[in-house]
């Protein structure tokens, strides 16, 4: 308990203190993020902020978990570092996605093939028990890439990927720590410290950005947890603590940046376009275009992010299939309402100032 503690107070304060020294050293050095027509700011800010964010969970994860009882510890590190040298190159200078991927295939097949992160069970969803290796090693790695992409895309108001990081890593921190996984715990509750000290410096007028550096390393630690918390319940002893419908309840909690990314690259599909062209479509861009603030947009999406898991505790017992019927159908619903609600109120504002133009 106390490591967890430690853990969490260690990378807090050393994310805390680093932060004002990479904000200045961006300033002087002009590594600042400029606005433009897809951005959600209108000021040049440092996008920097994963370094610290790296920084205070690396050394937290080092000096407080006990590596006797951590096989394969150091090779989730040796991942972070894949992560953490792609955001910051990223971040400075911005790199093809097709490196970016290839970089986040090679961290995610360290993990695993040498650290077992791996999904080996459907739990029954389809029929399917038991998966076969190889198409256990793909479809690990197919869900690590995706879940580390789905929080770089999410990263688009202030506030936002520190408060479901931070969200997710107390839930699942907390789950481990219940049923004695300290390890995991304490990286859980590692990058918890780091996100809460990034976001007060993140909160509306934000002084620094996270970054790719930050986004992706706040996906790669979500992802393993959330394997893990898979693995966990058909490896470890059965307690009081386990769910049912263990794969729905773990969509149930990572429901925003899983759905958004879902749902916006099958818009873009659908409308013949690249599923990588960005857009505007985003779940935090539509709150922010129907008027309101980084802060409540964020609000909003975290109070959605817990009712969801609040959805998934509750009929967790209704079975996989239904469950994860309930969660997407809820999901669809919500957005729907607010796409054609926001929708709307674009045409009503075209239509507005094509009429002031005509008047002119």
């Amino acid at each position: 308990m106390f490591d967890i503690i430690l853990s969490f107070l260690t990378s807090f304060l050393l994310t805390f203190f680093a932060i004002p020294s990479i904000i200045h050293v961006a300033k002087v050095k002009h590594l600042m993020d400029d606005p433009g027509e897809r951005r959600a700011h209108s000021e040049s800010t440092p996008s920097l902020g994963g370094i610290g964010i790296f920084a205070g969970v690396l050394f937290a994860i080092i000096l407080w978990t006990p590596f006797d009882h951590f096989q394969g510890l150091q090779y989730i590190l040796c991942a972070f570092i894949i992560i953490f040298l792609i955001g910051a190159k990223d971040d400075i200078l911005p790199i093809e996605p097709y490196k970016k991927i290839v970089g986040e295939i090679i961290a995610a097949l360290i993990l695993i093939f040498k650290s077992n992160v791996k999904i080996t069970s459907f739990y029954g969803l389809f029929g399917i028990q038991e998966l076969p290796e190889w198409f256990a090693v793909l479809f690990s790695c197919f869900v690590i890439l995706v879940i580390i992409n789905a929080f770089n895309l999410i990263d688009g108001i202030n506030g936002l990927t520190g408060a479901i990081g931070s969200l997710l890593c107390v839930c699942f921190g907390t789950w481990f720590f219940l049923v004695g996984r300290i390890e995991l715990a304490i990286v859980g509750f590692a990058l918890v410290g780091a996100l809460m000290a990034f976001l007060k410096y993140n909160i509306s007028p934000a002084k620094i950005f996270m970054g790719d550096t930050g986004s992706l390393l706040t996906g790669l630690i979500c992802s393993i947890l959330a394997i893990k918390f898979l693995e966990v319940h058909l490896s470890g002893p059965s307690t009081i603590y386990n769910f049912s419908s263990t794969p729905a309840v773990v969509v149930g909690f990572l429901i925003i940046p899983l759905f958004d990314t879902i749902r916006v690259f099958i818009m873009r599909v659908i409308r013949g376009r690249s599923p990588f062209q960005p857009d505007r479509n985003h779940i935090h861009h539509l709150l922010i275009d129907y008027g309101l603030s980084h802060s409540k947009a964020t609000l909003v999406l975290l109070g959605v992010n817990i009712a969801f898991i609040a959805i998934a505790y509750q009929l967790q017992n209704i079975g996989t299939f239904p469950l994860l019927l309930v969660i997407i159908a809820v999901a669809t619903f919500l957005t729907a309402i607010l796409f054609f609600t926001v929708r709307k109120k674009r045409i009503d504002k075209a239509a507005a100032l094509k009429k002031q133009k005509l008047e002119f």
